[in-house]
């Protein structure tokens, strides 16, 4: 399968990595300037590369082309390449696209069974440009991340609705992918961050719809389940959470904390009088949990099957045993770094990719 990517940044590029993944021909369109996240660097970074970090998280398995659709000539090299392309990934404003001749209805007429992508920020008929961080703020999501009522409101630390979209843009692409096996036609698909974005508030946008009461930030405390998601410092300096979803769990763990008199207790026996007494519960925990291991007690509910898990960092996270599958193996050439796998399913039917292409720099204009 050959893929096109004109799309840049975040949502668009990590489907192109997916499909790469996935055994596709990738061929990613640039500016002559290149992707802006090429110039996305921290400070530890070489100022002169030009595979930075953010780059890398989204474009590793692709081939890189320099045409500038501005010119006749680039928009002649787009048709023909678009002309034996199976799956074209845009991100244009609304009407950006048909002024470079880069619209589905241009390219479809060129190749009937094309199959192209869209992402824009608020649907097609809305020319606003989308911004991740802007659309965390208007769909609800830094609103409920604050610490708690009356606190700050606060984005998530990754790209959230980049991602989210980039997911629903899959879903629609392997659609329509399976249509034109059975009909031998292609398909426009288009997807917004702001429909992604509502999409995902899941649990919270039906609090509202059903109850007409506005979801309130709970730090990472949950509405409906306690305790659920409260971190916890333990007597070891271990940083953990809490996933209680079951009145059984809830006893097993004051077995563990050796207090089974909180079980009895008429304010916890049941998840909705610990909801109901939230704090009452938290500050007893937050005082035992604080006078033991926090080692130990992960262990013995694990060993229970109580869900609880530390408070990793991203490094520890990535270092873990079991998160080496999901590790893309460094290129001795080009990229001597390891990458992170955008494909997270795995089938008895095909192979896992041992390694794809390193992210490539960017070719001269």
């Amino acid at each position: 399968m050959r893929v096109l990517e004109l799309a840049s940044v975040l949502a668009g590029p990590q489907v192109g990595q997916f499909l790469a993944e996935l055994g596709a021909e990738v061929l990613k369109i640039e500016a002559p300037a290149g992707d802006v996240t090429r110039t996305w660097r921290t400070p530890a970074e070489d100022p002169a590369t030009t595979i930075t970090a953010y780059f890398s998280s989204a474009n590793w398995g692709k081939r890189s082309q320099i045409l500038d659709l501005t010119t006749c000539a680039g928009q002649a090299t787009l048709h023909q390449l678009a002309a034996t392309t199976d799956v074209v990934l845009a991100s244009y404003k609304p009407g950006d696209a048909q002024k470079l001749r880069a619209d589905y209805a241009t390219l479809a007429a060129l190749n009937p069974r094309l199959i192209y992508g869209h992402i824009t920020g608020y649907g097609p008929a809305e020319t606003r440009a989308g911004y991740d961080a802007v659309l965390q703020a208007e769909a609800g999501f830094m609103h409920l991340n604050a610490a708690g009522p009356g606190q700050a409101p606060q984005k998530m630390p990754v790209a959230l609705i980049d991602l989210l979209t980039a997911h629903q843009l899959k879903e629609g692409l392997l659609t329509a992918l399976f249509r034109r096996e059975r009909t031998g036609q292609g398909a426009l698909v288009e997807v917004s961050l702001l429909d992604s974005a509502l999409a995902s508030l899941a649990n919270q946008a039906a609090t509202f719809l059903v109850t007409g009461q506005e979801p309130q930030p709970l730090g990472s405390g949950h509405p409906s389940i306690v305790p659920y998601g409260t971190v916890y410092t333990a007597q070891d300096g271990v940083r953990l959470l809490l996933a209680v979803g079951a009145d059984r769990q809830f006893r097993q763990l004051c077995q563990v904390l050796e207090r089974p008199q909180w079980a009895q207790d008429a304010r916890f026996q049941r998840n909705p009088d610990r909801v109901k007494h939230r704090a009452a519960l938290e500050a007893l925990l937050q005082q035992r949990i604080a006078e033991v291991s926090g080692a130990a007690l992960l262990a013995e509910l694990e060993r229970l099957a109580v869900p609880a898990g530390a408070v990793r960092t991203v490094a520890e996270a990535l270092m873990h045993p079991l998160a080496q599958a999901m590790l893309l193996p460094a290129a001795p050439i080009g990229f001597p770094h390891p990458g992170l796998r955008t494909v997270a399913f795995r089938s008895s039917a095909w192979p896992v990719a041992a390694s794809v292409l390193p992210p490539p720099a960017l070719p001269p204009g």
